[in-house]
This record gives structure tokens, sequence and C-alpha cells, in this order.
């Protein structure tokens, strides 16, 4: 479709910043970091299982075990990319607004960096539910939701997974719902500048919590043009989750500007390009006993 272009009629050229372009999944980018995708798009998780102890004979010979090693494998399948011309004339007329410096900040900060959440915490939770994590539908009050996360870390403890690793991906409301517990106890301390701090930063043993805004945080998304919540979609209120249990990857990103003239296509207009090629996937021996989700109950 056409640009829709304002022009300046006041000079005004420094655009506002915007709220919610930090990227929450991060974390989720750094595990694993033995696994990477050089060539193709096929990634091979594996996984080695051997046999264990077995009564020894004295004077006998050892006992033979059994060794299995598999290979999961999994395709990287989000690969976006967009372009946009501008005419220098634009820029000029528009003073500066409609400029490719502002068209990349904007874009990143409205559109890529939140997609990319979109799209982690969207398939991750397929991930999850595929690898056999059953997704818990009760709704949470300050009355259970402590109670919920103690059972989940429990779970999670007693499946070996280490909880200094865990991170807890929640909605603000969730967050909110901890501040209020039911059975914590609060002492709340001002500082000499008359400032109350009510925030809870981690929950016993597990890593961090991190806050995720409630639009990134669907069970599914429509990524036809740009993002949006899926017809299906409904609220995912938390992950915890133990971020070796999965796998997430950025092969591929590309931005490119190029200055008018620079080729044929170019002519006498800018050229803004970007792509970017992801995935996320789980790690099936690790996720069902590595990762518990509670989410809105599906209709």
């Amino acid at each position: 479709m056409p640009n829709t272009v304002n022009y300046a009629t006041q000079f005004g050229s420094i655009l506002r910043e915007l709220y919610g372009q930090r990227l929450t999944s991060d974390d989720l980018f750094h595990s694993n970091e033995d696994i990477q995708i050089i060539n193709g798009k096929d990634l091979k998780i594996p996984d080695l299982t051997v046999s264990g102890y077995k009564d020894h004979s004295r004077g006998g010979d050892f006992n033979t075990g059994s060794i299995s090693n598999t290979y999961q494998l999994v395709t990287l399948d989000h690969d976006r990319d967009i372009e946009f011309g501008v005419d220098p004339m634009d820029v000029d007329e528009t003073n500066k607004v409609v400029a490719v410096a502002n068209i990349h900040s904007r874009f990143e900060h409205t559109q890529a960096i939140p997609e990319l959440d979109c799209y982690t915490y969207s398939k991750l939770y397929a991930e999850a539910v595929r690898a056999g994590v059953v997704v818990d539908t009760t709704a949470l009050t300050a009355a259970n939701i402590l109670g919920k996360l103690d059972d989940d870390m429990v779970a999670l403890a007693d499946a070996g997974v280490p909880l200094d690793r865990v991170i807890l991906y929640c909605t603000l409301a969730v967050k909110k719902l901890l501040k209020n517990a039911d059975g914590i106890q609060r002492q709340l301390n001002v500082s000499d500048g008359g400032g109350i701090d009510r925030r809870v930063h981690t929950l016993d043993d597990i890593r961090k919590i991190q806050e995720v805004p409630s639009a990134r945080f669907m069970t599914a998304f429509d990524f036809t043009n740009g993002y949006k919540k899926a017809a299906t979609g409904k609220q995912i209120n938390y992950i915890l989750i133990d971020p070796e249990a999965q796998v997430s990857r950025v092969k591929y990103s590309y931005i490119k500007m190029f200055e008018p003239g620079s080729d044929s296509r170019t002519n006498d207009r800018y050229l803004y390009q970007n792509r970017r090629y992801n995935g996320t996937f789980a790690i099936d021996s690790l996720m069902k006993t590595g990762c518990r989700i509670n989410a809105v109950a599906t209709a």
C-alpha cells in the first residue's frame, strides 16, 4: 500500500519516546549456548540416555549396559521481512520526521521487538503443550497465587530442576497478586527520601521474576500483517520455566539502508530493509518437567 505522509507545517522533528519497547524474552535466547544454527534452517538437539547399575558378581565380569543416542530435529519457522521506500523530498518537507533513522527506531520499538516477544511466548506455549506440559487454568487470586506457585516450584525441584535457573514470566496483574498475596509478611522500609518500595523482585529460590505486557502474553497470534492476537488466542498468566528446557535463536538479522541512486531499485529514494529469521523450540526431554504454565481456560 502507498505511504501516507503528513507534511510538517511547524518545526518539530524529535519523535517522542514510546512505551513498552523493551524485549522481555531476551533471557530465553541465551540458554543452551552450545546449540548453534550454523548451516541450513534445521537444528538437531542431542539426547543421550544410559542405563543404570546392576548387581556386581565378585570374581565375575562386569554387567553390560545400554546407551541410546538420539536427536530431536527442529526447523526455524519465523522468517520475516519488510522494506520502506522514502522520497528525499518527504524527508525535507516533513522536517526530517520521515527519515530513515526515525523509521528504523519506530519499526523496532512498535513492531520488531513486540513481535519477537509475541512469537516467542506463544511458540513456547505451543511447544510446552506438545511436549506434554499440562496447562493449569485455575483462576488466580491473592488467596491462591502463592499456593499455586509453591506447588509448581515443588514439582520442578522434585524433578531435579535447579530453581536458581528458573524464571517466572508473568503479567503485571499476576505481579500485583503476588504483591498482595495472602500469607506474605511485609516489612516496609521507608528511605530517607520518603520512598516506599513494595515490589516483589524474586520468589524463594527462583532466579528472577520477569513482567510481560499482557498483550504480548497470548497463546496464539496472527502474523499475517505485523502481529495481533489470533481469534483462538487466550491470556497466559504465567510461565515458570528453566530456560535450559528450550532453545530460542535468531539465526539471521539483516538491516540495511540504501542511499538514493545506490542501484536501479533505489533511483532517487532511500530504501530501508529489515529481515529477521528466528525460532523457539522445546527440548522434549526437559520441557515436561522443567516448565509450568497457568493460562485462561479455552472456551
